[in-house]
């Protein structure tokens, strides 16, 4: 227990929780082995997936395929590129036949282009995977599946895999069941696994918060969670973040990151809480973590 409750303790930091703890001592292949099962509904709902590109052209090729290769029936897939100066508008030329739409074209930044390209998309659910990002194979007909068949729930979100540059497994964050109550403390979502419906988006205004550059995807969640929309943790590994030097959780955390944080808890809490305080507000849930964790380990649940 002691071991537990020191773990817990280690993966807190401000703001979000590092669930990390699944890690890999050495990158391994990552593993596709599980039965995924791609059937959807006859009546399968329209997917609109935004990719935001600015200069991931190594990466971008991936996270395109990552999405086709779901040869989900229904789909909308829209990339929108900041005018990036590396190979990734050739990228983009090259799967331009499979994509609804897309452009590359100055814009404000990653916020404002997923803002364009949802005002671009059509979809009954939405989603934004960013251009480091992957989906898990069968995610789009789990997702749909699932929201077909509970029209009460508003917003899904998964469990995620850590890859590195060369899409090799590092790690795995496995989560608890929602808690709407932890939400406005921490963002323990990953962002990559995220779905909305278009009528949860445009309840509660039909955009980003372009004042946000890095917890764009916390403010829209607290605005969901502020208008009680049901959301809900899907028991799937349903995405892949990739870990890498250059990315904006790397660089910017310690600055930009943390100022929106201060602003998000001003706004939702109505204070800057310490982070001692934060500590004890999730620490249940962290133990929940772990405890799930466990399991995951020694073979008693599947996550596949």
């Amino acid at each position: 227990m002691f071991k537990l409750v020191r773990s817990c303790l280690k993966s807190f930091k401000p703001g979000c929780i590092s669930m990390g703890d699944i890690k890999s001592n050495t990158p391994k292949l990552l593993s596709f082995s599980c039965n995924h099962d791609s059937w959807v509904p006859v009546n399968s709902p329209l997917v609109s997936i935004i990719i935001p590109s600015y200069n991931q052209g190594r990466f971008l090729e991936r996270t395109i395929r990552s999405v086709l290769e779901q040869e989900y029936p229904s789909l909308e897939l829209i990339v929108v590129d900041g005018e990036s100066d590396d190979c990734s508008k050739e990228i983009i030329k090259k799967y331009s036949d499979s994509l609804s739409w897309w452009c590359s074209e100055p814009d404000e930044g990653q916020t404002d282009a997923i803002n364009k390209g949802i005002g671009r998309s059509r979809g009954d659910l939405i989603a934004w995977l960013n251009a480091d990002d992957c989906l898990m194979p069968g995610t789009l007909a789990r997702v749909t599946r699932f929201m077909n068949q509970r029209p009460e729930v508003d917003v899904v979100y998964g469990h995620r895999i850590l890859i590195d540059e060369n899409d090799f497994e590092i790690g795995r964050w496995i989560l608890p069941p929602h808690d709407k109550k932890i939400i406005k403390w921490v963002d323990y979502i990953p962002q990559e696994t995220l779905f909305w419906r278009r009528s949860a988006w445009e309840s509660v205004g039909g955009y980003l918060d372009k004042s946000f550059c890095f917890a764009m995807d916390w403010e829209l969640l607290l605005r969901f969670n502020t208008a009680d929309l049901g959301i809900y943790r899907m028991p799937f590994f349903l995405g892949l973040f990739r870990v890498h030097a250059d990315q904006k959780t790397a660089t910017q955390m310690d600055s930009t990151g943390l100022a929106e944080i201060e602003r998000l808890h001003r706004r939702y809490v109505g204070y800057i809480p310490s982070k001692n305080e934060l500590r004890v507000r999730v620490f249940g849930y962290l133990v929940k973590t772990r405890l799930l964790e466990i399991a995951w380990r020694m073979g008693w649940v599947n996550y596949c």
